[in-house]
């Protein structure tokens, strides 16, 4: 990979991959951590890039395994055990405030982000990417390496459960459930 290539990559994509990790880790100094760990994967990997998906739907899954990674990692390091990490049934939380950038975001958008926290790890990214990135559910299912339909059904989820919470609903519901 020549210099050319990465620098327009980098400036291309930089923001919005950063703020993809943002909105995951809630967390600056991690975020730009993962950045650069996302930069040292892009440089191993470029070679084996086939151009069988668009550079930016590349990116986000380079930046889409190193959040994974390092929600695994942390994980492994609170539990202090090998148990296995389910990114896709786990919640992603961060218990960290919001930096200055996610901060300023309107209350609206600032709740949004909190109760993502409540969804699934696979939920949360299919959010982040399609509206906070504006991804498409195709380019969702390329990051992601799902069928355009697993997307359709984990973002029809996601809002489901975001509606609830949002609304207040989701303490009533688990009442309801557990009566059942």
């Amino acid at each position: 990979m020549n210099d050319s290539v990465f620098h327009r990559l980098y400036d291309q994509y930089h923001q919005d991959v950063f703020q993809f990790l943002l909105y995951m880790v809630k967390n600056r100094q991690t975020a730009e951590d993962l950045m650069h760990e996302v930069y040292v994967r892009v440089l191993k990997a470029f070679s084996r890039f086939e151009g069988k998906s668009t550079e930016k739907t590349w990116l986000f899954s380079i930046a889409k395994n190193v959040a994974i990674d390092h929600f695994r990692k942390s994980s492994v390091r609170k539990r202090h055990a090998l148990d296995f990490f389910d990114w896709e049934k786990q919640e992603l939380k961060s218990s960290d405030a919001l930096p200055e950038e996610l901060a300023e975001l309107n209350d609206e958008m600032k709740q949004l982000l909190d109760a993502l926290d409540e969804c699934t790890g696979d939920q949360k990214m299919v959010i982040i990417m399609r509206y906070f990135q504006d991804l498409s559910i195709a380019e969702t299912s390329k990051v992601l390496g799902w069928t355009e339909g697993k997307v359709k059904t984990t973002q029809h989820r996601a809002i489901h459960k975001l509606r609830d919470r949002l609304s207040g609903h989701s303490d009533r519901r688990q009442v309801h459930d557990e009566q059942q």
